[in-house]
């Protein structure tokens, strides 16, 4: 392979989508983005789709434009997207209806139906993934307990990158860091669980091939190509499922760190080498997920940053537009532990009026609801770091290892007061950046695939060589502590 080289990295979140260009020469990588795009539910009737067609079009452009600025000259193009969701296919190739959104209302009461079919510690030992009422295995038994048409119809199931992909090359794979997500694998064998397929009535016939990150999928299909305007680039399979290509983008070294990515999400975890599927992962219900170079997130997702985001949409209804930069200032200056609520209460799901939903969840608590908005996010970030604090302590308790250090990657690190309240909390030094690790990590498997990186120390060398990383010491540790105690 060349020394120097350049990849395509689609990168779609619940949010945004955004296609970036990577160059990788003399042991430093850079980024350039080519084409951004707002992303989101879009309701259908009385669902929450996809609006998949759009964003395919999207992609599209964004390869064609990063295809123009590397002069032609691409070496691998790889899409990472969010977990759970699917696109299903019929017998002749093409998409039976738009993808069903995780935030879909199908699945609510569906993990008690699973659970009086086949017991929920049961279900656990056969996945070692985290129970979110969100996951495909619910999604899907939705659909079969409801007698599905176009279920019946189905010839294969294809998870968000793998469908993307899939329009993009021909190729109908399912990409291991993906698949690991659904809760319908065995994390220690990497293949479908039949058990979970068998006992549930699921049609585990519908199910792609699994691939492992690295592979090359398959280069553009001609008509792809031609309508983009560029050559016939390989598509190659990175961590497509996007945390997973965001903890390869952490700069870390050794094994006495965790990695936090923040986002819309907050996915906090460590690297293993094998899946923990035991009593105490089950206790604090902790998700045993693919990694790339044969590695296994043990993680837990955390709601995250989406409490603030739909405060933000709620206010920009009712007639104040306020930018994340004016909350995160108004949080500053509010008053400390005014209250505490737990960011992973189901109620907190759906999208819809957050404001009044974290207030009823205040009021119910025995606690003060509040209307000042400052104030409100302030509880929010706090509540989110004692939230890591505690995870962090289970990760200890599950692994054996200390934990010295937390970094912190993706669009959350911009939120330089939750970072601060993170280290506060934990009592652990905080590392930031990069902020575009999922980009970053999708590239460097590509440049793994192709063989311009060697190994892992030298991925995440690269990383260190070329991206700005903040530090943030824990302060104020006694008022921290004392608050904790109040709230566990």
């Amino acid at each position: 392979m060349a020394e120097k080289a350049s990849y395509i990295a689609v990168d779609l979140g619940a949010e945004s989508g955004r296609v970036m260009l990577g160059r990788i020469a003399d042991g430093r990588l850079t980024l350039e983005q080519t084409h951004r795009f707002s992303n989101g539910p879009v309701q259908e009737q009385d669902t929450l789709r996809w609006d998949f067609q759009r964003l395919l079009a999207e992609i599209k452009t964004g390869i064609g434009l990063a295809a123009k600025a590397a002069d032609g000259q691409v070496a691998g193009i790889g899409v990472d997207t969010w977990g759970v969701d699917f696109g299903l296919l019929g017998a002749d190739g093409q998409l039976l209806e738009a993808p069903y959104h995780y935030r879909d209302s199908r699945t609510n009461g569906m993990m008690e139906k699973a659970f009086a079919i086949m017991p929920k510690r049961r279900v656990y030992e056969n996945t070692g993934i985290q129970f979110m009422q969100l996951n495909s295995l619910y999604q899907l038994l939705a659909m079969r307990l409801a007698n599905s048409p176009t279920l019946a119809r189905t010839d294969r199931l294809l998870f968000m990158a793998d469908l993307f992909s899939y329009f993009l090359c021909g190729a109908a794979v399912g990409e291991y860091t993906m698949a690991s997500t659904s809760q319908m694998m065995d994390m220690r064998t990497g293949q479908w669980s039949r058990p979970i397929f068998d006992e549930l009535g699921l049609p585990m016939q519908i199910m792609p091939e699994v691939i492992g990150p690295g592979a090359v999928i398959a280069d553009l299909t001609d008509s792809v190509a031609k309508e983009i305007g560029c050559g016939k680039i390989p598509v190659i399979a990175v961590g497509s499922h996007d945390t997973a290509s965001a903890v390869l983008g952490v700069p870390a070294g050794g094994d006495r760190w965790a990695y936090l990515s923040s986002g819309t999400w907050s996915l906090m975890g460590v690297e293993l080498p094998q899946a923990i599927v035991n009593d105490k992962t089950f206790q604090y219900e902790f998700t045993n997920e693919g990694g790339v170079e044969n590695t296994i997130r043990l993680l837990k997702n955390i709601m995250g940053l989406w409490l603030v985001q739909e405060c933000k949409r709620q206010w920009q209804r009712e007639g104040q537009d306020l930018a994340y930069g004016d909350l995160a200032q108004m949080a500053a200056r509010a008053k400390p532990f005014f209250g505490y609520i737990n960011c992973d209460n189901s109620e907190f799901l759906a999208p819809g009026d957050m404001p009044a939903r974290i207030n009823k969840c205040l009021s119910d608590t025995g606690q003060k609801p509040t209307q000042d908005k400052g104030q409100m996010v302030r509880l929010v970030l706090e509540s989110l770091a004692l939230k890591y604090r505690t995870v962090l302590n289970a990760i200890e308790d599950v692994t054996g290892r200390t934990i010295e250090v937390l970094h912190i990657v993706g669009g959350g690190i911009q939120n330089e007061l939750l970072c601060q309240f993170t280290a506060d909390a934990t009592g652990r030094r905080v590392v930031t950046g990069p902020i575009e690790a999922t980009a970053i990590g999708n590239v460097l498997m590509q440049a793994r695939a192709t063989g311009q990186l060697k190994s892992l120390a030298e991925t995440r060398a690269v990383i260190r060589n070329s991206f700005r990383l903040d530090t943030y010491q824990p302060q104020n540790r006694r008022t921290w502590e004392e608050w904790y105690k109040v709230i566990t």
